[in-house]
């Protein structure tokens, strides 16, 4: 390439894909922040706090400093999760955590559609948006699409969309919630959940305590997946502070976000695909204001700001995955990308493999909305889950071997505590990982084996499929040259 050409597509990607903090912030938090999970943790009951201070400063804390030491390193930047752990763990593992990155949001993607779709259902009083099959189908279809068409404008105007998207559709409507609980709790409107001591601290450590423990660390999943962005920060060094940042909201959203719904709404009220509108509801009748009316305008706001969530899953693992596409790790096929510098086609073949997912999940629950809900959770930890692995034994092995390696960020300078931290993290994923094929509470008994057979499916032909591709990458390398 000529260097008129070079200083050409260095101003493109300036132009289209430059990054500021806030953005960046913007963009990870949608990808993390969500009112997905709120409901489910308020059926919970008091015990949901006790279970997001333990993911999020025993797992979620760590998790993100440790990306950001690993992004920080001089040459790694670029590739995410690919970087990382082809840097310590050799070539395939890297891949293979690439890949798994890139594919469990297939499933993922399927549970933020059932969100959105439960909103607009109650948004519009057609409850049969939920419980139709082939309706649902249809509009998960008309959302995934549509999301995936908009990433043809470029990284730079994804995060500027991505700033209003988080902040009008998920920001706010927790906060709002936030705020009419506090009027309520004001009121003295009775509560129905006790916040003591011995609600909140788990009685005994059990399966039924595991599995209720699991979809608390999904809470946390994707703080790393905007790391190939760095490259486009104006200040990279400031990609460890987004991440302390983001770590502390997501903890106080989350706690806040699913104790208003659990403490306001009965346990057997609060759905999951429709718990967060439906307490917005009952919220706002109960201090006072046409809940009926402003819940219908929140279930909008939700909607578009799930849909930029899904937007930016669909943006992020994308980017490493293009990375690995160029270096010949698929087809060369998958290596051009749009004047935008999007890999458009990557991000095309995804969207496909979650039309797959969505079909299987979707016909096979029928009218059961909460059932697909809880297979796609629980499909989604487990192969995400499957990452993390790799990524802590990846940063264990990095503090061990490599620490001569240049990095502008530390999550201490103390190897011992950097490595007992990690460890600490890695027991908890995989306990967490085997309790996820543990049907979740209140799954039929005629379901529950299609529950642990799917994702057992799930997660094998996801560990396979990166190996298999792997084999033929001297040839898709060789046809590069």
């Amino acid at each position: 390439m000529s260097e008129e050409n070079e200083d050409w597509a260095l101003e493109q990607d300036l132009k289209y894909n430059r990054l500021t903090a806030f953005k960046l912030f913007a963009m990870t938090s949608s990808m993390v922040i969500s009112v997905d999970e709120l409901a489910p943790f308020g059926r919970t009951g008091a015990t949901a706090l006790f279970y997001l201070l333990i993911a999020g400063i025993a797992w979620f804390i760590p998790i993100t400093q440790m990306a950001g030491e690993m992004a920080s390193v001089d040459g790694w930047s670029k590739g995410g999760i690919f970087t990382w752990v082809k840097g310590t763990l050799g070539e395939k593992t890297g891949w293979t955590a690439m890949f798994l990155q890139w594919i469990h949001i297939t499933v993922g993607m399927d549970t933020m559609m059932y969100v959105i779709i439960g909103a607009l259902s109650i948004t519009f009083d057609t409850p049969w948006f939920n419980t139709t099959p082939i309706v649902r189908f249809l509009l998960m279809m008309v959302i995934l699409w549509s999301a995936t068409a908009i990433q043809v404008i470029g990284v730079k105007k994804i995060g500027r969309i991505a700033e209003w998207l988080f902040i009008l559709g998920i920001a706010f409507p927790v906060v709002l919630i936030i705020i009419a609980f506090f009027v309520y709790l004001a009121q003295g409107h009775p509560l129905h959940m006790q916040i003591n001591w011995n609600t909140i601290i788990p009685h005994k450590i059990d399966s039924a305590t595991l599995v209720a423990f699991v979809p608390f660390m999904l809470a946390f999943c994707g703080g790393e997946a905007s790391a190939p962005h760095v490259k486009n920060l104006e200040h990279p060094h400031s990609y460890a502070k987004v991440m302390l940042a983001l770590a502390l909201t997501a903890i106080t959203f989350d706690l806040l976000g699913s104790m208003a719904i659990g403490m306001s709404v009965p346990k057997s009220q609060i759905q999951n695909s429709t718990g967060f509108v439906y307490t917005f509801g009952i919220l706002l009748d109960s201090i006072g204001l046409p809940g009926d009316i402003l819940k219908k305008i929140i279930g909008v706001m939700l909607a578009c700001g799930i849909i930029g969530e899904l937007g930016n899953w669909i943006a992020g693992p994308n980017q490493g995955m293009f990375e690995a596409a160029k270096e010949g790790y698929l087809p060369k096929f998958f290596a051009k990308a749009s004047k935008h510098d999007v890999p458009i086609r990557l991000m095309v073949t995804q969207s496909l493999i979650v039309t797959c997912s969505a079909v299987l999940i979707t016909f096979t629950s029928g009218s059961n909305a909460d059932f697909a809900f809880n297979v796609s959770l629980a499909a989604t930890t487990a192969q995400y889950l499957m990452v993390y692995i790799i990524m802590l034994i990846a940063f264990i092995t990095l503090k061990r071997k490599h620490e001569d390696l240049h990095r502008a960020y530390y999550m201490t300078k103390n190897t011992n505590l950097s490595i007992a931290i990690s460890c600490l993290a890695l027991v908890i994923t995989v306990i967490a990982f085997f309790v996820t094929f543990t049907p979740a509470v209140g799954t039929p008994s005629n379901l529950r084996g299609a529950y642990v057979w799917s994702l057992i499916g799930m997660c094998v032909i996801v560990a396979i499929i990166p190996l298999v591709l792997f084999h033929f990458k001297d040839r898709w390398q060789a046809e590069e040259n």
